[in-house]
């Protein structure tokens, strides 16, 4: 898709015309402008409601909902009349117009059709006479794109999905993007004594991997370390999950997805800021070679750890990933993302992301981030209370408690270990938010969670610099 800013409208070209309530034109009573409402004003201008002051996460969903339910019948131009609102709400709109046209039908012989506008077309967006909103145009479409690229991801099975894919992925992303990407195979795993890692792909005939990747501007005055989980499927291991919804466990890579996609919008967007983007990656399946239960393993930073569920995987890995980010790197800032806990969907549902570090500012920063972006997370506490709790007889620590209570804490003070007490650490929990129910798609996909998000919190991050 082009897009272009225009001043002019062509009378032959589909025009959507935005309004706020209260702004809604008054001889029309029929239109009332409430939230995704749509009106034929005529057959080339086309009215939709917005709500009362919407926030501008509502505006993705509003143009991203209307584009998907008609994405098969629009023309190849169509302009937006954006005159009389700002450079974010632009960009949140054309966010949303271009997600609305993502094509879940990855692998269908006989796809159903979309239209060529999303592709081949032409977005007009109409401004005042001397406003230029280029910047935000420009965003909008490195952003979706990079979204669109991170879905198809996220949406790829397991039989098309495994940990060298997500390395492929990173080094032909490297290669497009020019920023430095190293993939350490399995002798180099042992070599380096990725213990947890490896331990965690023993049932697997896949084999794992650890996709370092650096963006180092000219620029730059802190450096982020992003540790993202990528268990490329995970049937829980000798602690099986149910068969009733392991088929969605393809999905259990979104927090190495965020990453993935999170440096490469980072690049394309020349953000003053370095990124180091560690990301252990696995199958977790189950043969006899397996991890069992009980079994003590090692681990990167030298503690062992008594594996009590091999199901709680995901900490294992990351456990290895954090602590090489922090001792080869010292990052100024330390984030993890991971599709971790069901216990963190049971207490904030699927509309926020559990958030955990005990530093107020971090916290701050990145909750304000959420709630401009709208990949919304919320702060849970980490207090040295809960430690106990992986407290193991026989190792240095054990990987899950093994009661029906406080499970994403617990998970989040098993990795906090692997932190070295560092100073700005943030764990974010994302099980809830990285594959779900969209309005844009027929069944659960993958969302592209995390990289708006990331995006926008090392926007704050320079501008407090």
């Amino acid at each position: 898709m082009q897009i272009r800013q225009i001043q002019e409208i062509d009378e032959d070209i589909l025009v959507i015309r935005p309004f706020e309530q209260g702004s809604e034109p008054e001889n029309q009573a029929m239109f009332k402008a409430e939230k995704g409402e749509v009106w034929w004003f005529s057959s080339k201008e086309l009215w939709v409601g917005l709500g009362k002051t919407p926030k501008l996460p509502a505006i993705i969903k509003i143009f991203r909902s209307l584009f998907f339910k008609r994405k098969d019948r629009w023309p190849e131009q169509i302009t937006l009349d954006a005159r009389g609102f700002g450079a974010e709400w632009v960009e949140f709109a054309i966010n949303g117009m271009m997600l609305g046209g993502y094509n879940l039908q990855l692998y269908k012989t006989e796809p159903k059709p979309v239209s060529t506008f999303f592709k081949e077309g032409t977005l007009f967006v109409l401004v005042n006479q001397g406003d230029s909103l280029d910047n935000a145009i420009s965003n909008a479409s490195k952003t979706a794109l990079v979204q669109i690229r991170i879905m198809d991801l996220m949406n790829a099975p397991g039989n098309y999905k495994t940990p060298a894919t997500l390395a492929e992925w990173a080094v032909e992303s490297g290669r497009a993007n020019n920023y430095l990407v190293t993939v350490f195979d399995k002798p180099k795993l042992e070599e380096l004594g990725m213990h947890a890692l490896l331990a965690v792909n023993k049932g697997s005939d896949v084999p794992p991997v650890m996709i370092v990747s650096e963006y180092k501007p000219e620029h730059y005055q802190k450096t982020v370390a992003l540790v993202g989980k990528g268990v490329t499927f995970d049937t829980g291991g000798i602690s099986i999950k149910p068969s009733a919804n392991m088929h969605l466990m393809k999905s259990d890579m979104g927090g190495a997805a965020a990453v993935l996609g999170t440096i490469e919008l980072a690049v394309q967007l020349n953000l003053p800021v370095r990124i180091i983007g560690v990301i252990p990656s696995t199958e977790n399946c189950v043969d006899g070679s397996s991890t069992k239960p009980g079994d003590v393993i090692g681990s990167y930073s030298g503690k062992t750890i008594e594996v009590i569920d091999t199901d709680a995987e995901g900490r294992l890995i990351l456990a290895d990933g954090l602590s090489y980010a922090v001792k080869e790197y010292a990052p100024d800032v330390l984030i993890d993302l991971a599709t971790l806990t069901g216990s963190v969907i049971q207490t904030l549902g699927y509309e926020a992301a559990g958030l955990f570090t005990p530093n107020d500012t971090l916290a701050e920063e990145l909750t304000k981030a959420g709630e401009i972006t709208g990949e919304r997370l919320w702060r849970l506490p980490v207090w040295n209370e809960y430690k106990e709790e992986i407290s193991s007889d026989i190792a240095d620590l054990k990987n899950y408690h093994g009661k029906p209570l406080a499970g994403a804490i617990v998970a989040a003070k098993f990795l906090e270990v692997f932190t070295e007490s560092h100073a700005a650490w943030a764990h974010l929990d994302i099980a809830g938010m990285a594959f779900g129910d969209m309005e844009f798609a027929p069944g659960r996909a993958g969302t592209a969670y995390g990289i708006r998000l990331l995006r926008q919190y090392l926007t704050i991050l320079t501008a407090a610099e």
